[in-house]
């Protein structure tokens, strides 16, 4: 990326720190670290909109501005392979993960669908392209039905329902925004300022450096924050079990059973309790329903 395009970098950089800050959030919520509503709540989903549209809008910039006044086939083309590639890459990936769930048109896949709707409007006057992202916004209000209700139409965006999917970026509304930004570079063409030069500080490079490999860390920093969680949850599960355990011996104690049945059944809800997909959290109502049911049968053995 050229120094003059530092600022198109810093800005990607930005998103990048956002979507960090989103997703460890939502890790954070998934593995039982914080209420897992909250990663679903309204406020936080907005959250993950903005990042989402700030990407697709960025990506029009770059898009227009990478282009010039001549249309660089080779350059469009290797980028668009690129996107395509780490899409079914995710795709893949989240299917393993989560089969009931997976990603079959998140972002990437938008940013590339987006990428060949935009093709005509690099040539077009740059008011064209913010209508048509009107249009495509419009559309997702005003255009939906059950004839797209198939799975074939999901990417469309116009379903009158919303598929499960941990990341559903449809073509309506959110290759609108792409559009924007492809309305919006050819506008600031029109302003040189707009786009000087700029070599930037210590604080913008580093951020620009982050911009600058958008795509390898979207697809990295959430299997890498998954392994952290994973290991800090195996790493805390042994002091978690032996604290049940010893809270649970006493209770049953004071309740007057014998020493030798508490332990016995104390050790066996605690191992019980590991074994599970998602252990009890002993702090909520529903967990403590579940590790009493556990001891009980345990007790019952």
């Amino acid at each position: 990326m050229t120094a003059r395009l530092i600022w198109l970098d810093v800005a990607r950089g930005l998103a990048v720190l956002a979507m960090f800050a989103f997703h460890f959030g939502w890790d954070l919520g998934h593995f039982g670290h914080i209420d897992p509503d909250i990663p679903y709540s309204n406020a936080y989903k907005a959250f993950g909109h903005a990042i989402a549209a700030s990407f697709l809008f960025i990506a029009g910039l770059s898009l227009t501005l990478a282009q010039g006044t001549a249309f660089r086939a080779r350059a469009y083309w290797r980028r668009l392979a690129l996107l395509i590639g780490a899409a079914l890459l995710v795709s893949a990936g989240t299917y393993i993960a989560f089969p009931s769930s997976f990603v079959f048109f998140g972002i990437l896949h938008c940013i590339a669908a987006a990428s060949l709707l935009a093709l005509p409007f690099l040539r077009l006057p740059w008011p064209a392209a913010f209508a048509a992202g009107v249009a495509l916004v419009g559309a997702s209000v005003v255009a939906r039905g059950p004839f797209f209700d198939t799975p074939w139409f999901w990417w469309t965006g116009l379903s009158t329902f919303e598929p499960m999917t941990n990341d559903y970026r449809p073509l309506a509304p959110w290759a609108g925004a792409l559009l924007f930004g492809v309305g919006a570079a050819k506008l600031a063409r029109l302003c040189p300022a707009a786009v000087a030069d700029t070599h930037g500080n210590v604080t913008t490079r580093s951020v620009a450096l982050l911009g600058r490999h958008s795509l390898a860390l979207y697809l990295l920093h959430q299997p890498l924050f998954f392994a952290g969680f994973t290991a800090v949850a195996m790493l805390l599960a042994p002091m978690q079990n032996a604290r049940f355990a010893e809270a649970c011996r006493a209770q049953c104690v004071a309740s007057g059973a014998s020493v030798q049945k508490c332990e016995t059944a104390c050790d066996c809800a605690a191992r019980e309790a590991a074994r599970e997909d998602a252990p009890p959290d002993a702090g909520t109502e529903e967990g403590r329903a579940r590790l009493e049911r556990i001891a009980r049968a345990c007790v019952a053995r």
